[in-house]
């Protein structure tokens, strides 16, 4: 049915705010988005393909449920959607959207790996090099390669030596 529902709404090409007025009716919990950027050792980031976008790839990522940490959100909803793991390791962005009063969390991390499993909302994935990414939305080229930069800065420097051994990121549990 999901399928089915997201098949129809790209079709009839409607306005992402229509989408969010729905979800906001059927959802009685604030609309947290989570927005994961995860490389692997070739420093390859993670894109997955939506079935029900316009621009079908994009970073993975999804909504917190209620009492849910973000970490664990985002690293749920990869799995959920993909099946594959990953580390959720830092925090780059927050900002909320004024229009449709909805906050959007982006975070950064390691591709751990798995088995794909397609599913209704995503088709297919792909690890991708800077410089051969598929068509994105802007702002997601931008956070990729800022993250990209942190990503390689943190290779950097856990490649020195002994006293270098503190982690470049740092989980904070608030439980």
């Amino acid at each position: 049915m999901k399928l089915f529902l997201a098949r129809i709404w790209r079709a009839l090409g409607i306005r992402t705010s229509l989408q969010l007025f729905f979800m906001r009716r059927f959802n009685d919990e604030f609309l947290i988005g989570l927005t994961g950027i995860f490389f692997n050792d070739q420093d390859q980031v993670l894109l997955v393909k939506h079935s029900y976008r316009k621009i079908q790839w994009s970073l993975p990522g999804g909504y917190l449920k209620a009492k849910e940490h973000p970490v664990e959100g985002l690293e749920r909803e990869i799995t959920e959607e993909t099946g594959f793991l990953v580390s959720v390791d830092k925090q780059l962005k927050v900002r909320t959207d004024r229009k449709t009063g909805r906050l959007d969390m982006t975070y950064m991390g390691k591709f751990i790996g798995g088995e794909f499993k397609k599913n209704e909302e995503v088709i297919d994935y792909g690890l991708f090099s800077f410089a051969e990414l598929p068509v994105l939305l802007e702002d997601q080229v931008v956070f990729i390669d800022y993250a990209l930069q942190l990503w390689k800065k943190m290779k950097t420097i856990s490649h020195k030596g002994p006293e270098s051994k503190k982690p470049f990121f740092k989980r904070i549990s608030f439980r």
